[in-house]
């Protein structure tokens, strides 16, 4: 069923939220985590939550500022087309740098490789060598020596050469010669020594050059081929080639795209900054307004410049807004005329109605002399003069609400003590039923700031419907107090209420069974009062019923006026509801079946509350069960589930109920 309050109950979720409130490092949810099999589970929360408290700022940023996501997107899309530009670019000029440098190697090798190939071609060879070295050995290295500085002087530094000979052991040591201090073991790597000495051709690679006299390394160009000296022995002949020049000349490429590319993202973040300024400005200021409108500062329009679209959408926005304002301006005038003129008649009609008043006395004492007719009409006269004088109160107190002229006047008041006084007034009213009226919950004190008066004036109003629509059978009154909030919780075991009244109980006037005859002269407003009571405290006034099982009407308190319940400490279905025994049933346990009147097929008979019910013991709550609007503290009984015990309640107080008897 629904519930009527200002703070509706959100049921299942409520539940599920308010425990979920809880600490995390507490037993029971400790428990379960083990019971779950994920006893990591809360340090892996923790450390999520300690790595995303620095992020939320930036989120909640995100979120909120669309000027933000525009520039942040701009700026990213440009840093990617600018890396992408620049990665083309680099590699372009890398490319022509290397293959200008190749040629310009090849070319000059080339002719080194000539000169070096004449030069042994028009040398004799010398006989009567070195004998230790084969005759030989002196004169191809002098040789060799001689041809590589003859061949580097023309380099000035753009080149050095390296001769090496195809032996192995000691002679080809001694018949290793570079210019430039170049170390020829380290500088010429082995993959291009063995194609070279494999073949005729001329091989290049790249390979880092190193220097002998401690001279940092340096990428560079090798270029070698095998050739034979004056002797006709084969040996190796190389040219290398730093690429110093070609390494800054890249790195100056570099430096300047990344100095424009930033440039160029800045400028475009600045522009794309303008641009979107000049369209969200407009939405922040239609935004602002807008929240002052919803804030009743009706007044409120925008400022419009110019003809284009944020300017016709600005005049569309003063147009709605001016709209509204009168609209809103008429509604008004209408509701207070409506006000006014209830309070007007309801004061007016004071006057003649104690003149009536005392005219009707003065026949209802006389009625004894007069015939039975007109005995019976001054009877009737006075009942009606009673409702009449009733119905003016009501409308006048609906006229100050509705004006916002009542007041509350709290103190700290035991509500047992207003029960008491509700109880004392309704029993001849329950004894003229043949009912009971049970309180249950009352050993404890149950206190709370707030106006005697106005809750005396609910209570009763709730016993004294209760008792009406009963059926003769018992009303059980249930106080509790837990947390910061008291309640009181009126049941019935009558009529009930049928699905969907439970929305409208508490509008003005209306009527549960409008053909059902009034026997206590009700005026259709008491309801209506009493929901405005409730409100005026901070408090909530909800209903819940069955066709045929009954109803329950809860009045939920602040323990401290001006603070804001979280929940209540009264289920607003009761457990002794049909649903909640078929569930009791189904388990095994069986309902608790207190103060249910046993039903029979020839109809229902007006059984009293078990003699048990009275020492039923108050129900346990937990404040922080249920937080939230209003949500309420269900009482666990032993052994029940805890789940299955907060759930049944709350699938009943699915909907807002603002109407009731």
């Amino acid at each position: 069923m629904s519930q009527g309050s200002t703070a509706p109950d959100n049921g299942d979720r409520g539940v599920r939220a308010g425990r979920a409130a809880g600490p995390e490092w507490g037993d029971r949810p400790f428990r379960r985590l083990l019971q779950d099999g994920t006893p990591g589970a809360p340090v892996f929360r923790l450390l999520a939550r300690w790595v995303r408290r620095p992020l939320l700022p930036a989120v909640r940023l995100w979120r909120r500022n669309l000027q933000v996501r525009v520039v942040a997107g701009t700026l990213l899309m440009s840093l990617g087309v600018v890396l992408l530009l620049g990665l083309v670019v680099i590699g372009q000029v890398r490319n022509g740098l290397l293959d200008a440098k190749e040629r310009a190697a090849q070319s000059q090798a080339a002719g080194g490789f000539s000169a070096a190939q004449d030069r042994a071609a028009t040398t004799q060879p010398q006989p009567g060598g070195d004998q230790d070295d084969g005759g030989r050995a002196g004169p191809s290295v002098n040789w060799r020596s001689t041809l590589v500085e003859q061949l580097a002087s023309g380099g000035q530094s753009a080149f050095n050469v390296v001769a090496l000979s195809l032996e192995t052991g000691e002679t080809a040591s001694r018949g290793a010669r570079a210019s430039g201090e170049v170390d020829p073991t380290t500088s010429i790597p082995a993959d291009l020594r063995h194609n070279v000495a494999q073949g005729t051709n001329t091989f290049q690679t790249y390979a880092r050059i190193h220097y002998t006299s401690g001279k940092a390394t340096e990428p560079g160009l090798v270029v070698g081929k095998r050739l034979n000296d004056a002797d006709g022995t084969p040996y190796e002949l190389y040219y290398l080639f730093p690429l110093n020049q070609e390494e800054d000349s890249l790195d100056l490429v570099k430096g300047t795209l990344a100095t424009a590319g930033l440039f160029v993202v800045a400028l475009l973040g600045a522009i794309a900054w303008l641009v979107v300024r000049q369209v969200v400005t407009p939405v922040r200021m239609a935004a602002g307004v807008a929240e002052r409108l919803s804030a009743g500062r009706l007044q409120e329009r925008m400022k419009v410049t110019g003809e284009d679209d944020i300017a016709r959408l600005g005049e569309a926005f003063n147009k709605m807004a001016q709209n509204l304002q009168l609209k809103i301006q008429q509604l008004e005038e209408l509701s207070r005329m409506q006000r006014r003129f209830v309070s007007d008649v309801s004061h007016e009609l004071r006057t003649p109605l104690t003149t009536v008043r005392m005219a009707a006395d003065v026949i209802h004492e006389a009625r004894v002399d007069f015939d039975p007719v007109t005995a019976r009409s001054a009877e009737l006269l006075g009942d009606q003069l009673d409702r009449f004088e009733s119905l003016l109160a009501d409308l006048l107190e609906i006229s100050r609400f509705d004006a916002g002229a009542a007041s509350l006047e709290a103190e700290p008041i035991d509500l047992r003590q207003v029960v008491r006084r509700v109880i004392g007034g309704a029993e001849p009213l329950a004894e003229r039923k043949g009912c009971r009226i049970v309180v249950v919950g009352d050993e404890q004190p149950v206190v709370a700031e707030a106006d005697a008066r106005r809750v005396e004036r609910v209570l009763r109003n709730l016993v004294v419907n209760a008792v009406e629509h009963g059926e003769g059978r018992d009303v059980v009154v249930r106080l509790a107090a837990a947390g910061g909030a008291v309640a009181v919780a009126v049941r019935d075991y009558g009529v009930g209420l049928k699905p969907g009244e439970a929305t409208r109980v508490f509008n003005r006037f209306w009527r549960a069974d409008p053909a059902r005859a009034r026997t206590t002269g009700g005026t259709g407003l008491g309801l209506s009062i009493a929901v405005e009571d409730a409100r005026l405290h901070g408090g909530w006034l909800q209903a819940w019923g069955e066709p045929g099982g009954g109803s329950q009407f809860r009045l939920t308190l602040p323990r401290t006026a001006d603070e804001p319940l979280r929940g209540s400490p009264v289920p607003l279905e009761p457990e002794d509801s049909r649903r909640n025994r078929e569930q009791a049933a189904a388990v095994g346990t069986g309902g608790s079946g207190a103060g249910v009147p046993a039903q029979s097929g020839a109809g229902r008979t007006g059984l009293s509350v078990p003699p048990r019910l009275p020492s039923v013991p108050r129900p346990s709550a937990d404040p922080t069960a249920l937080p939230g609007s209003g949500a309420r503290v269900v009482a666990r009984p032993a052994g029940a589930d805890d789940e299955g015990e907060a759930m049944a309640p709350a699938r009943a107080e699915r909907e807002d109920t603002t109407g009731g008897r």
